[in-house]
């Protein structure tokens, strides 16, 4: 396991100094396995969105694979 040193403020020290039964190394690892989870969903929700735009702008009856197969045959 790597090392991550935090910052904080001496008066934020002293009220987790008086929770010593906390395992604050814990506490910071599972809020950022926490914040990554977090920030992929929204990637993977900002990616649907964005294909549903696509999707609705294109005309009726566009066939997206025609259009590969037709740049393909240009090269």
């Amino acid at each position: 396991m790597k090392t991550l040193t935090v910052k904080v403020d001496e008066e934020l020290r002293e009220r987790m100094k008086r929770l010593k039964h906390v395992n604050w190394s814990g506490v910071i690892r599972e809020s950022i396995r926490k914040k990554i989870e977090e920030e992929n969903g929204r990637n993977i929700a900002e990616a649907v969105l964005l294909n549903e735009r696509l999707r609705k702008a294109a005309p009726d009856g566009w066939d997206s694979a025609e259009v590969v197969r037709e740049w393909r045959l240009k090269r």
